[in-house]
């Protein structure tokens, strides 16, 4: 008999197990893929040769977990690469707007808006562990109170709302735009602000840094971890039912609400099912990987020195495409989000070729093939882009889902994060990773703080879950 069995072993499910087995709680995870990782998982999608990461691949609040920090994952293989530029946004006429690791190089650049992104950004970051430890987990009071109401008063806006508040030109109402596309709610919403400053923040205190080797090494360093503090892993396990599961004094979910009711949905109350039923899923993605013959010809220099481009123009314009996302519209402009891992990792592809991985936002479900869209918008910014297409690898939303069946519709942020889901996910109780059922506990990132390769999510369930294995 196990102390606990977890079911998913995406980040959120091995921060879990790696929480309890450290505590020297006896631990298994099920794995129903036939590699680990989840939204962490790497292979050669195109060509020998040409790693890609198939879901995630640029990890900011990794780099910011505090339960990452507390994790040797350095010995257990994990090494982060910084870009030179964490993030680049193009803008037309050959000039991009720029988040540098350094704040003051930033504003330096923003011209007239220089010191009002001192103002908002720089006590931020200079209390950003504080603020990373207060935001990335559940509702509750912050240990650095001050800090935490200067970052709420601001973040209760929306994205659009900050941009315009606080900020004149375009390039910095560009930054803003960009980083809280990255929460796949309208720019115009409330809190996309939020998501923008957290991201913003994470840039200039720890980075927008990659894995070497790829994604799958975030997993693989967890799941050494996991073994050295005697965790099991089984793999090519797929379980229907926890009735399936062998005998352990707890249980927990690395799952959305839509399987919780399929594999645990006799186990618990109806009402709370119901309630688990009506959890909502958001927007799904459009993702390419391409093998390329040579580095991305940018217009603006910045851009081939950045890890992350964020293409899609102005504010106005990227607020525009985000909102018809929402409308069930697929536009002809998207805004992508595009990383250039192997500019800054030669593991990723043969001598003198790349790897580029890019997606864009679609509406819940799309079948659509948004890859003619989504190159458009690569060679508008650089021209000459499509001639270096060697091979290219696309993944729809059913695609996304069937690779994860926790991208819902290809929802990869685990359900919407609107003001309700974003403390209430997946279901407003005292301890949203425990469920009526006192044996049982949720650990994806339809719990809070939500998406991301953080592991904080599987981090507070396994909290929750050992205040039931002491009893």
């Amino acid at each position: 008999m196990y102390d606990a069995v977890v079911v998913g072993s995406g980040p959120n499910g091995l921060a879990a197990a790696v929480a309890l087995a450290r505590m020297r709680y006896s631990v298994l995870v099920v794995e129903a893929a036939e590699t680990i990782g989840g939204g962490t998982r790497s292979a050669e999608l195109t060509l020998p040769g040409f790693v890609h990461d198939i879901c995630s691949a640029v990890h900011p609040m990794g780099a910011a977990s505090p339960f990452f920090k507390s994790l040797p994952l350095a010995e257990h293989g994990l090494e982060w690469v910084h870009p030179e530029i964490p993030l680049a946004h193009p803008l037309e006429n050959g000039l991009a707007a720029v988040l540098e690791r350094d704040l003051e190089a930033t504003a330096d650049k923003l011209g007239p808006d220089s010191s009002a992104y001192r103002r908002l950004i720089g006590p931020l970051v200079s209390g950003s562990s504080g603020l990373f430890d207060d935001l990335l987990g559940p509702l509750r009071f912050p240990n650095h109170p001050l800090l935490s109401m200067r970052f709420g008063l601001n973040a209760i806006r929306s994205a659009k709302g900050l941009a315009r508040a606080w900020f004149r030109a375009e390039p910095a109402r560009a930054i803003i735009a960009g980083l809280a596309a990255h929460a796949v709610l309208p720019l115009d919403q409330s809190p996309g602000a939020a998501i923008a400053l957290m991201l913003g923040i994470a840039g200039h205190a720890v980075g927008w840094p990659f894995p070497r080797g790829g994604s799958q090494k975030i997993a693989d360093a967890l799941a050494s971890c996991l073994r050295s503090s005697s965790g099991v892993i089984e793999t090519r396990r797929r379980i229907t039912s926890i009735d399936e599961l062998p005998p352990s004094r707890v249980v927990l979910l690395d799952v959305t609400p839509r399987q919780i009711i399929s594999m645990a949905g006799h186990r618990l109350p109806s009402r709370y099912c119901r309630s688990l039923s009506r959890y909502r899923y958001g927007p799904g993605v459009f993702k390419v990987d391409w093998a390329l013959s040579g580095p991305i010809p940018w217009r603006a220099p910045a851009c081939r020195r950045a890890g992350t481009v964020h293409i899609g123009g102005t504010l106005e314009e990227v607020t525009s495409t985000e909102r018809a996302v929402w409308r069930g519209e697929h536009p002809e402009r998207p805004f992508v989000l595009l990383a250039q891992p192997s500019l800054f990792d030669s593991s990723r592809a043969p001598a003198g070729k790349h790897t580029a991985w890019g997606y864009c936002h679609v509406p819940h479900g799309s079948l659509i093939d948004m890859t003619g869209r989504i190159e458009a918008q690569v060679e508008r910014f650089a021209p000459g882009f499509r001639d270096l297409i060697m091979a290219r690898h696309v993944m729809n939303t059913a695609q996304m889902e069937r690779h994860n069946p926790n991208y819902i519709g290809g929802d990869i942020g685990g359900g919407v994060v609107d003001w309700w889901q974003l403390f209430s996910r997946p279901v407003l109780r005292p301890s949203p990773y425990a469920t009526p059922n006192p044996r049982l506990f949720i650990c994806s990132s339809s719990t809070p703080p939500g998406g991301g390769v953080h592991g904080m999510c599987g981090y507070f369930a396994a909290v929750a879950a050992m205040r039931q294995l002491r009893r």
